[in-house]
């Protein structure tokens, strides 16, 4: 596991806190850049650490299997997503790369306990932006849905809140894209 992965996996395992994170720190733009990497090399592997870790899973879901829940759900749309994502970069994905990943802070939003199957609270953003360059151009997808845990944003729905058996790419656009509210959970 790499220093990130190592620390995510870490961090799960820990009570959850009530700080919202930043929209620049240095933590999401390494785990932007993991993300980004499996997206561009199409190994899913590699944006392990930028997902919601099973161990907070495991805290914050009051159902009955989460962890089957996390593995058979969220994980594998997660990896059909980053599938999705780097079919959509095409014979550019090698020298695709990333320029930033947009937050729309004023988007965040507390999901109190009891809702949406929670025991416990936690930050919600909809609609981050991944920002690249592919061939002289840039680019957007979005990230549909990121929750907070101890401060910092884990992608928990790549390309859609509610899909079926196919990976989805998130609003994929010319330029920066916009983020617009909404209302996930």
């Amino acid at each position: 596991m790499t220093d990130v992965q190592t620390l995510s996996a870490q961090e799960g395992r820990l009570p959850q806190t009530n700080v919202l994170p930043g929209a620049h720190s240095a933590r999401l733009q390494a785990l932007a850049a993991a993300l980004w990497e499996a997206i561009r090399s199409g190994d899913a592997a590699r944006a392990r650490s930028a997902f919601f870790p099973l161990a907070a899973y495991q805290q914050l879901k009051s159902i009955e299997d989460p962890t089957a829940d996390w593995r058979d759900r969220l994980l594998r749309e997660y990896e059909l997503d980053i599938a999705a994502a780097h079919e959509l970069l095409g014979s550019g994905a090698t020298g695709a790369a990333l320029l930033e990943v947009r937050v729309p802070i004023r988007y965040a939003h507390w999901v109190k306990p009891d809702v949406c199957y929670n025991s416990i609270g936690y930050y919600e953003v909809p609609n981050s932006r991944l920002v690249y360059r592919e061939r002289g151009e840039v680019r957007s997808i979005g990230i549909a849905s990121m929750i907070s845990w101890r401060g910092v944003w884990y992608v928990v729905h790549l390309g859609a809140v509610l899909q079926g058996e196919e990976g989805v790419v998130d609003q994929p656009a010319a330029g920066a894209g916009v983020s617009e509210y909404s209302a996930t959970c």
